[in-house]
């Protein structure tokens, strides 16, 4: 019961929220019930024409032509008048139906680029595409079909009623008692509706996730032949999606036939009525024509109603799963005294000071972590798989913010800091690239869009790079996709070098950033790394422990604690953890 009563308070609060979001196109609303009104009396008004017409044919060979004449000339002007506020009506609902829909789907873009990579990295990237695509479609079609048959539906049902009354009053009070069963058999299997078109729109999203994953990492299930076991799954979740689709659609489905049978037999009994009237001489045969039309026009609204109110639940549903995602909590704003932290204020120091942090609150991974890092040092990472290398890194970037301790870079605290200022004096070369799509220049140029085409060059021969991009079709203005994928591993790794040799912050982040290049080449952008680290500040993740030899002071870390520190040499001499993660990288066979 309590949940059946949250979910009518939740369903209330999407009704405001939806109406809110109609409130600034309320002109073109006025508009679409002012045609819907024109529509719905001329409608109305041809009946009466219809009827008109019918009592002057009084029998075979006693025609009133005369009579006929202009009453089909009012007809076919009513027919075409009754066509344009029709068509002006529809006009107007799909102008308020999709800038509705594309204030929800702009709201639901700007939030998902407010929210915490927490939020992010904890569902599939297909069910949130889900969300902001198909869902919103979903929410579309049900408003669209709303504006187009609730207003002339409701307007109708009246204007019906009073064109009845005004012929025959008894008939019309038995129409309108029989006629709200159609609506309490539409509300019936509406209600009951509601949580099959949920689990529709749940397993249409899990369908999302699971095709955007297989597809995005096609050549990793083909390189361990996970063809079948993808099959499966694809199968168990197309077999959830198609239940709930056939419950969902087979019980909605049952809306139509059941209110058209109710009416029908409204239809039916309004006809025996008349009849008998008319033989008793207290209605004329236009009359009855006239009011049979009447009672079908006054039934059909209620099918259309049922009909929305069907699909309006599907819609509903949609709705409130995008209006979880705008409702997710954002990242914490930046402080309102923020400081926009510029590369003269930086000078290269970074302190954490008990920081401890933890994806999960029941899984702790660094707790307690102090470290001090003098301006211009090359600070190495290492350690086993897991132990919070690159946790750290996603710290000193601020992509998550820390449970407790302190991170500051050149004195100030980085959560008294602008996120944006703060990346921006880093650059990142990750073992994981990042590309768009657009042109090799555009690329390399993300950091700095103002770059010229020599600078962007320049960077390019630095990072080695400049060779392969000559030999493609068009050269730095050749088009590659978002992923890449027309490029080797190594190829986009050396763009994000380049991405960074271009921009030149004053702290610089490493992460096994050449761990998909070819040695020779290696060697090389080893050296143009070494020049540009001279006198900047770098944090170097590296596996292979031959590449941070030359590091300043090496952290190893386990169990998100650093338990050793110093250079290389003075490690290995320690004959710690450290050295034997090196050994173990050059033993020899005996």
């Amino acid at each position: 019961m309590n949940e059946k009563k949250e979910r009518s308070i939740k369903n209330r609060e999407i009704y405001r929220r939806i109406l809110r979001l109609i409130q600034p196109y309320r002109h073109l609303l006025i508009l679409s019930l002012i045609f819907a009104v024109v529509s719905v009396v001329l409608t109305l008004y041809a009946p009466v024409l219809t009827g008109r017409g019918i009592d002057l044919v009084i029998g075979k060979g006693n025609v009133d032509f005369d009579g006929l004449r202009p009453i089909l000339v009012r007809f076919a002007l009513v027919v075409a008048a009754t066509a344009l506020a029709q068509w002006l009506m529809n006009l107007c609902n799909n102008k308020i139906t999709y800038h509705v829909v594309k204030d929800i789907r702009t709201q639901a873009f700007e939030h998902l680029e407010e929210l915490p990579l927490r939020y992010i990295d904890s569902l599939q990237y297909g069910e949130i595409i889900s969300r902001v695509v198909a869902d919103v479609d979903q929410f579309s079609d049900g408003l669209l079909m709303g504006f187009s048959q609730l207003f002339t539906g409701i307007i109708t049902i009246f204007g019906t009623l009073g064109f009845m009354l005004g012929i025959n009053v008894a008939i019309t009070v038995f129409v309108v008692v029989m006629t709200p069963m159609s609506l309490f058999v539409a509300s019936f299997i509406a209600r009951r509706t509601f949580s099959m078109f949920r689990a529709q729109s749940e397993a249409r999203a899990a369908m999302t996730g699971l095709v955007d994953e297989m597809v995005g990492n096609q050549k990793i299930v083909k390189a361990f032949s996970y063809e079948k076991e993808a099959e499966q799954r694809f199968q168990d979740i197309n077999e959830k999606l198609r239940t709930s689709s056939l419950k969902a659609i087979f019980f909605s489905s049952l809306t139509n036939p059941s209110t058209r049978f109710v009416n029908n037999l409204v239809s039916t009994g309004v006809a025996i009525i008349g009849a008998v009237m008319a033989i008793r001489g207290r209605l004329t045969v236009g009359q009855l024509s006239c009011f049979v039309s009447y009672a079908n026009q006054y039934t059909k609204p209620f099918n259309e109603i049922s009909g929305v109110a069907t699909e309006f639940q599907n819609a509903v549903v949609c709705a409130g799963r995008v209006f979880d995602l705008i409702d997710e909590t954002p990242q914490a704003p930046d402080a309102p005294d923020a400081l926009a932290l510029t590369p003269e204020r930086v000078d290269g120091s970074v302190e954490l000071e008990n920081v401890a942090f933890s994806y999960k609150k029941n899984a702790p991974l660094i707790q307690n972590l102090s470290l001090n890092v003098k301006p211009g040092q090359r600070i190495a990472i290492v350690g086993p798989t897991g132990c919070g290398k690159t946790t750290m890194i996603n710290l000193l970037m601020r992509f998550y913010d820390v449970d407790a301790g302190e991170i500051r870079v050149s004195g100030y605290p980085i959560k008294s800091l602008t996120r944006d200022s703060l990346r921006r004096n880093y650059g990142m070369v990750l073992q994981e690239t990042w590309l768009k799509a657009g042109t090799v220049a555009e690329n390399i140029a993300y950091g700095k869009l103002d770059a010229s085409r020599e600078e962007i060059i320049q960077a390019a021969k630095e990072a080695h790079a400049h060779g392969f991009i000559s030999r493609m079709p068009d050269g730095y203005d050749t088009q590659i996709s978002e992923s890449g994928g027309n490029l080797s591993q190594g190829q986009k790794q050396l763009l994000c070098i380049a991405r960074v040799m271009l921009c030149l912050p004053p702290m610089l982040i490493l992460d096994e950033a050449t761990s998909s290049i070819d040695t020779r080449t290696e060697i090389r952008i080893q050296k143009a790394f070494a020049r540009m680290m001279q006198g900047r500040t770098s944090f170097i993740v590296a596996h292979r422990l031959s590449t941070i030899k030359e590091a300043d002071v090496i952290l190893v870390m386990k169990d998100g604690h650093i338990i050793e520190q110093g250079n290389h040499e003075t490690l290995l001499a320690e004959g710690g953890f450290y050295a034997e993660l090196y050994n173990s990288q050059f033993a020899r066979s005996v």
